[in-house]
């Protein structure tokens, strides 16, 4: 199994169908999700929920960074910033991060031993949307293949 990761700043604060984070399957192939760190760039705090989702138009492609130098490309894709409404959100996750007013406040949600695994389809992710009003936040999402 390889590891991946990637990371940026939201391009956006989101919206409850529109994810600032996500990460895409496959018709062949679910990502395992290890960990999601979200830091805060504004004075307003925030939350935003995991949840699994289907369609929409994701935004800017993320590079990923393999762990393992010699592991295979990712299949599954990290995109941030979701340009058009998911067609629908399948499931709440029941995870949330709450970061708190101010640069700098964080949350890292992790996964354990077995990941969360996102469904089979080429228009499934998992994805962080905002509870209420969403702020621009810098983010990592790690994930194994």
């Amino acid at each position: 199994m390889a590891r991946y990761s990637s990371g940026g700043t939201a391009a956006g604060a989101g919206t409850t169908v529109r994810p600032i984070v996500g990460l895409l399957s496959t018709a062949t192939e679910t990502p395992l999700l290890r960990e999601i760190q979200l830091w805060n760039t504004t004075a307003f705090a925030c939350t935003y929920r995991l949840v699994q989702f289907t369609g929409g138009t994701a935004g800017t492609g993320l590079a990923e960074r393999k762990h393992r130098r010699n592991a295979p490309a990712s299949v599954a894709t990290a995109f941030h910033m979701w340009t058009a409404d998911v067609t629908t959100v399948d499931e709440d996750t029941g995870y949330r991060i709450v970061v708190g007013a101010g640069a700098g406040n964080a949350g890292i949600l992790t996964f354990g031993g077995e990941g969360l695994e996102g469904e089979l389809g080429a228009t499934k992710g998992l994805g962080l949307v905002p509870v209420g009003t969403g702020q621009i936040c810098e983010f990592v999402i790690a994930w194994d293949l």
